[in-house]
């Protein structure tokens, strides 16, 4: 028995000194931390040290039982991570799906969002997705897509909108979702050069939703503090990265 069992600190070799660093430091930077900017930061003699540091610094970002979003709420889907292929639109081919669920506030402004991969545009995958974000009972507006169509039957009040049916173009018509997704590509192309991993991508959504939901903090030191409150209660995880699952350049995180 240690005082770190039972936390993502448990078994680690490394100082809790030097994990308290990491945290300020990936809390107190506006875009975070890189693994091999860390590994720099603490001295460590491996990359995948550090790289593994801040896997388990992501896996506390999700605090557990955290409620889900309430009121009215926009959910839509973006792209990002690759390249086109073919005709712009839902039926291009593209790397990764994301979809978004942000509150929206009134008489306006956004309140907290969530985002998670997923692998079409199908209900089968969206749906799921909304029960997981959004409280039952909540408004959920969307555009057209077919995929939405069974929300109203999981209790939620649907409310879709036909973005071309409006004449207006589709970020004033949703206003939430493409503000955040115009943000998550900016902060992963700065952040990562636009280079994310299947693997790893849910993580990076993670930190993305943990920073966003911070963003009106006037005090960078609670960033600190709730992160570090989530570390003590996250259960410990191993990450053995295989070669395919690790990233090697220095731009990644």
């Amino acid at each position: 028995m240690s005082v770190t069992a039972g936390t993502i600190f448990d078994r680690s070799r490394i100082p809790l000194a030097d994990w308290f660093t990491a945290i300020w430091f990936m809390t107190n930077q506006k875009h975070g931390i890189s693994a091999l900017g860390l590994q720099r930061l603490l001295g460590l003699g491996s990359y995948q040290t550090a790289w593994t540091m801040l896997r388990k610094l992501r896996s506390a970002m999700v605090r557990r039982g955290r409620e889900r979003l309430s009121g009215a709420v926009e959910v839509d889907e973006t792209y990002v991570g690759g390249v086109e292929q073919g005709k712009p639109g839902r039926g291009a081919e593209r790397k990764f799906i994301v979809v978004i669920a942000i509150e929206l506030l009134d008489p306006k402004g956004f309140g907290r969002v969530r985002l998670r991969r997923v692998q079409d545009v199908s209900s089968a995958s969206l749906i799921p997705f909304v029960r997981y974000a959004v409280e039952p009972g909540s408004e959920v507006r969307t555009d057209g897509w077919r995929g939405y169509k069974g929300l109203a039957k999981q209790n939620y009040h649907h409310r879709p909108v036909s973005v071309s049916a409006t004449g207006d173009p589709a970020h004033v018509v949703m206003p939430g979702v493409h503000t955040v997704a115009a943000l998550l590509k900016r902060w992963l192309l700065g952040t990562h050069q636009g280079s994310v991993t299947a693997v790893h991508l849910n993580a990076y959504l993670d930190e993305f939703a943990f920073r966003f939901n911070r963003r009106k903090s006037r005090r960078r030191g609670m960033l600190f503090y709730r992160l570090l409150e989530n570390a003590v209660i996250t259960k410990p995880k191993r990450y053995r990265p295989s070669r395919a699952g690790l990233p090697t350049g220095k731009h990644n995180r």
